[in-house]
């Protein structure tokens, strides 16, 4: 079983996160005057790279709190988890 370090309650079984996809990802100022392919880029389109991955992630049954992790999508092994609005210690430019 996968485990989740949660930066609030520690390592966690897989079973009581609910994932959030691609963190950092940032809402339009202005949606008014977004047009429709901007809009749904926003909405739908995410990197989905193999690799290092940024990601959002809810301890649903724990905490309740949202987080940020870096997992890398080939090993499924997740690097870091930091809270949301840090950035992550190893990160980079993420």
């Amino acid at each position: 079983m996968l485990l989740i370090p949660c930066p609030y309650c520690g390592d966690r079984p897989e079973i009581e996160f609910r994932g959030g996809g691609e963190a950092h990802i940032a809402r339009p100022r202005d949606p008014q005057v977004v047009d429709d392919q901007a809009w749904a880029e926003f909405l739908f389109y995410r990197t989905n790279p193999k690799g290092l991955m940024a990601e959002r992630w809810n301890h649903a049954h724990g905490c309740q709190r949202w987080f940020n992790a870096l997992r890398d999508t080939v090993s499924d092994r997740i690097l870091e988890s930091y809270r949301m609005g840090e950035k992550p210690a190893g990160g980079g430019s993420l």
